[in-house]
């Protein structure tokens, strides 16, 4: 998928913790990490830049998801001053998994094209595809941003009600 799609793979793969903190009572929280997700969601296409660096490689693996995730973990955990060291530790963890979710949704919407993914690299070469649209496919770009954008809003409608 293009950029597009993979912001509307980002926010429909968020959307349930967000709303979760949300509800919790943490609505800055799950807009940072709306915000988060997002922005790291193409980040497996830095590929494309890197000599060596084959594309659908290496960025696109569980392995550079952790890697993703414990980077901005770490990067909170220098930035973040929580009131105690729960709160703190859970801000942390948080930050693990949107930084994890981030390039997990990317893996997801790149898995609908017929190029596929390897996610398991480099542990294991299989292909995984669904091979429903063509990354180039603009229709279908455009199509998972707006579901995306969709569920969003009704996430945000959903705490704004309930939290």
């Amino acid at each position: 998928m293009y950029q597009l799609g993979h912001y509307g793979a980002a926010l429909l793969v968020y959307a349930p913790l967000g709303t979760v903190v949300g509800l919790a009572g943490y609505e800055t929280a799950a807009i940072v990490g709306a915000l988060a997700c997002v922005a790291l969601s193409t980040l497996p296409d830095c590929d494309h830049r890197i000599p060596g660096i084959e594309h659908r490689g290496p960025t696109h693996s569980v392995g550079f998801a952790l890697f993703v995730g414990v980077g901005l973990a770490a990067v909170t955990a220098v930035l973040v001053g929580a009131p105690s060291p729960l709160a703190e530790v859970g801000f942390v963890a948080f930050a693990f998994v949107v930084g994890s979710l981030s390039i997990v949704s990317h893996l997801l919407a790149d898995a609908l094209t017929p190029m596929g993914i390897r996610p398991f690299w480099p542990v294991s070469k299989r292909h995984y595809t669904l091979s429903v649209t063509k990354a180039a496919n603009p229709i279908a770009n455009y199509v998972l941003l707006g579901i995306g954008a969709g569920v969003g809003v009704v996430a945000t409608i959903i705490v704004a009600t309930l939290g």
